[in-house]
């Protein structure tokens, strides 16, 4: 069977379903391709993001839960910090993800799940070649976003993108839990927790959470599953505060930690979210990077169709663009940090964590977040001159000034 389109995007994940919606609303057929059997079927994030961001792409109240209270604990520490502004908040995420894609299909998007990219073809454009419940079928576009997450399917078919060999691997449950503060989420470092990540208890509201784990690779080769296992077991604090768990789901997932990719364009076929590398390597963050940056990705390869320009070089350049100089930087100079905390033994875990006491919280917003620019890194790193805060001035000022 085959089918022509303006637009083909594979994966309907958040940076897929934001491309889609942005480019139908722009008048463009889009076909969205979705390998699994529903939207969101496996969810392989914990769901943090800010309210800045929920609120820019109209998801509504009711699908996310506000979070005002952080706390970190380290072997040997513990720090709270409180938000009186309300900038973070944990998705509920499949329902989060089919709401989007409820509103993509509103503006025309046509969706096709159970349908698994096996190849592209060119020609006269790009036809990507998929396997669905209907048999094999042809799906002929002037542009494709390859928003396949991690695996970027489309991108190493066609030889632009490698397979990552830096990388975090996350397992986690949601959970009832009986004793659980719905406003404030848990972030865990150090060995008993993670050899080389860390741990967290994100609540969802009412009485539910998730409970997970992550670790880098290659840093580590041990089973995030193993360590979610045992910490639940043994209960080291803060677990022995949160009563009785019950799980309800298991997730698993792999999220992208060597910063953007080199090629986010190549001839018709643009990159974006995971497969772009567009996360946020202190706390794998994704979603937020995957909604902004789908929806430009949607907006360009629409405006380059309109002008009628499909090889994609000069007229979607400017999305490649965009991206290395807005997020580029920041993302390398949390890639510093991040390198450094991998290395940190208990005792001196024990010491950052200590360093959150003395952030206001706009600097704490902006280090969690990876809103790196040298005028904030300078004033942070001369109000708080010890370990993170000189790592970070040091690694963003050689970073600015390469570019």
């Amino acid at each position: 069977m085959h089918h022509d389109y303006d637009i083909v995007v594979v994966g309907a994940g958040p940076a897929g379903i934001s491309a889609a919606g942005q480019a139908a609303e722009r008048g463009m057929k889009v076909a969205l391709l979705e390998m699994q059997e529903a939207i969101g079927q496996h969810v392989r994030t914990s769901g943090v993001t800010w309210l800045e961001t929920v609120k820019n792409h109209r998801i509504p109240a009711e699908l996310y839960n506000e979070i005002d209270n952080f706390k970190f604990y380290s072997p040997g520490n513990e720090v709270s910090l409180h938000d009186t502004n309300k900038r973070a908040v944990v998705l509920d995420v499949r329902r989060t993800y089919q709401f989007l894609a409820s509103r993509a299909a509103e503006e025309g998007v046509e969706i096709y799940l159970k349908t698994r990219v096996n190849r592209v073809e060119k020609g006269d454009g790009k036809s990507v070649i998929a396997s669905s419940l209907a048999g094999e079928e042809s799906f002929k576009a002037g542009i494709v976003i390859d928003a396949s997450g991690f695996t970027t399917v489309v991108g190493r078919e066609v030889g632009m993108a490698q397979e990552y060999k830096r990388f975090g691997a996350g397992a986690e449950y949601e959970a009832i839990v009986e004793n659980i503060d719905p406003s404030s989420w848990i972030i865990m470092v150090g060995k008993i927790f993670s050899p080389a990540g860390y741990a967290w208890i994100f609540p969802l509201g009412e009485n539910r959470a998730r409970i997970g784990v992550g670790i880098g690779r290659p840093e580590s080769q041990e089973d995030p599953v193993d360590i979610l296992l045992k910490l639940i077991e043994r209960r080291p604090s803060p677990f022995d505060k949160l009563g009785k768990i019950t799980p309800i789901e298991f997730h698993y997932g792999l999220i992208p930690n060597e910063g953007l990719r080199e090629d986010l364009i190549f001839e018709n076929i643009m990159l974006v979210g995971d497969a772009a590398g567009q996360a946020n390597p202190l706390v794998l963050e994704g979603i937020r990077y995957a909604l902004e940056y789908g929806k430009i990705a949607g907006r360009m390869a629409a405006d380059a169709l309109k002008n009628g320009n499909t090889d994609g070089l000069a007229s979607l350049a400017r999305y490649e663009s965009e991206c290395k100089r807005n997020i580029g930087p920041k993302i390398r100079a949390a890639l510093k940090v991040q390198k450094r905390w991998l290395t940190l033994d208990d005792e001196h875990w024990d010491e950052e964590v200590e360093i959150i006491k003395e952030l206001s919280n706009e600097e704490f917003f902006d280090f969690i977040t990876a809103n790196f620019n040298l005028t904030s890194v300078i004033k942070l790193a001369t109000k708080h001159p010890r370990l993170a805060a000189r790592q970070l001035f040091d690694a963003v000022r050689s970073i600015m000034a390469q570019e």
